[in-house]
């Protein structure tokens, strides 16, 4: 025990000193232990592989309309270190991504289901939200935390059997996935989905076509091969709806300042 809590005080206390991030939307505090800097070069480090290994649409007007789009939503929002690009990819995967330095990312097999100009705001408004709430940098935050955890747990059973330290892992691992990743993965989920909504509104999309698009999105996805709710990362469509009309009369009032 007492190499444990040798081990062990450190990370606490780098984790007491460090959680002082608030998402300035929504006024929830989170873990951060990487900095805005730090983000922004990973994502742009990212950035520049998925272009040079993903085919770019070869339409200029799925082009146009993410860019167009894309610069509605930036001016709206407040993103450190954002080096804003707006690109549209050739994919069969119909999904969409902004990295924490503002490159945004849209395949094109997305928009059929977005119908719209403003069904696609919705997409990006919440894929948005999610590098403005510095959704990646929790989570490769917490990600650290929970390694460092891993290993202070395997040095207070240094003593124990190779079988019982195996367990042991194996019950933390079980336990910080479902317990914590897995559920906070969800929650950030939907805090995108509430900013993406305000963020759509005041670029002057009506957040009506949010639901649309969640609606539509549903039915693509059919209910074959869905995971259950508490293995999934995201939470359902149907929570997703519900949420997102509770929160319209709020997105209606933002729209109707900025149409």
């Amino acid at each position: 025990m007492r190499r444990f809590l040798l081990f062990a005080a450190p990370l606490f206390v780098l984790a007491l000193t460090v959680t002082c991030y608030t998402n300035p939307e929504t006024g929830r505090k989170g873990l951060m232990l990487v900095t805005p800097s730090q983000e922004a070069e990973l994502g742009l480090t990212a950035f520049q592989e998925i272009k040079q290994n993903t085919p770019r649409t070869n339409d200029p007007d799925q082009q146009a309309l993410v860019e167009k789009v894309g610069r509605k939503i930036a001016s709206v929002v407040r993103l450190q270190n954002a080096q804003w690009e707006y690109v549209c990819f050739k994919s069969d995967e119909p999904n969409a991504f902004c990295l924490p330095s503002g490159k945004i990312g849209v395949y094109n097999a997305i928009l059929p289901i977005t119908k719209n100009e403003a069904g696609l705001a919705a997409v990006m408004g919440h894929e948005v939200a999610h590098a403005t709430a510095r959704h990646g940098g929790e989570r490769m935050s917490e990600q650290l935390l929970t390694a460092l955890g891993g290993v202070a747990l395997d040095v207070a059973l240094s003593k124990k059997s190779e079988e019982t330290r195996q367990l042991a892992q194996l019950a933390y691992g079980a336990g910080t996935t479902l317990g914590r990743a897995l559920p906070h993965s969800r929650s950030q989920e939907l805090e995108a989905d509430r900013m993406g909504l305000m963020y759509m509104a005041r670029a002057g999309y009506d957040p009506r076509e949010a639901i649309a698009f969640w609606k539509c999105f549903k039915d693509y996805k059919g209910a074959g091969g869905s995971v259950p709710a508490f293995l999934s990362t995201h939470p359902t469509d149907d929570r997703r709806i519900k949420q997102l009309e509770e929160l319209l009369p709020e997105a209606l009032a933002e729209y109707n300042k900025h149409r």
